[in-house]
């Protein structure tokens, strides 16, 4: 590069690939499936147009991309292994997930939806599901949880996922309220002893 050659934008999110996956889900979860162009995730990574194409060629293959990784990020923030694994709450783990990131969730869910409406979608949006019951399975198993692990895996994870949504929705106020709860630092109430009863 000559002296006088301007540097090239730093991408918002890291470098490269990532740096565009991470832009995807961003772009999706604020304007939906159809703001996501090659111009808006160049523009929310801080890259050229250009570098779009050359990691992934295709929108398609773009969103499969981020729903992958999405799903690994969602994973890894929740620790629904480790949740399963050392018995800690699964709500807890759910709340962790919500607070790490929302916008994964937003976004998952509008692919979802839109697989609905177009059936290229339906692969990896099954590969989502399977990579969120792949993850219970694994903890619960260390668990020593024995029998059809994935039926039990499954119905864990259709409970945790129902509660997100409900909560992305605004229709679950108490998993709202703990969300505010632990991201403001503010102590859970102290319960009240009835009177004539010991203290637990």
């Amino acid at each position: 590069m000559t002296a006088s050659a301007a540097p090239a934008a730093a991408p918002k999110y890291g470098k490269g690939r990532e740096a565009l996956l991470r832009a995807a889900v961003d772009v999706v979860a604020a304007k939906g499936l159809r703001g996501l162009t090659y111009r808006a995730v160049a523009e929310a990574a801080g890259v050229n147009n250009s570098l779009v194409a050359h990691h992934f060629g295709t929108r398609d293959s773009l969103i499969a991309a981020a729903l992958e990784w999405s799903s690994e990020q969602s994973i890894a923030a929740s620790r629904l292994r480790e949740a399963a694994e050392t018995e800690a709450s699964f709500t807890e783990a759910l709340l962790d997930l919500l607070l790490e990131d929302p916008g994964l969730q937003v976004f998952q869910y509008e692919m979802i939806l839109e697989a609905r409406r177009r059936p290229e979608l339906a692969g990896p949006v099954a590969a989502l599901y399977e990579s969120y019951v792949d993850a219970l399975s694994e903890g619960l198993q260390a668990f020593g949880v024995q029998g059809d692990v994935r039926v039990v895996a499954r119905s864990l994870f259709a409970a945790l996922d129902g509660l997100v949504l409900q909560y992305i929705a605004g229709a679950l106020e108490e998993v709202h309220q703990a969300v505010l709860l632990r991201r403001d630092g503010v102590p859970e109430p102290e319960r009240v002893t009835p009177p004539g009863a010991k203290p637990a």
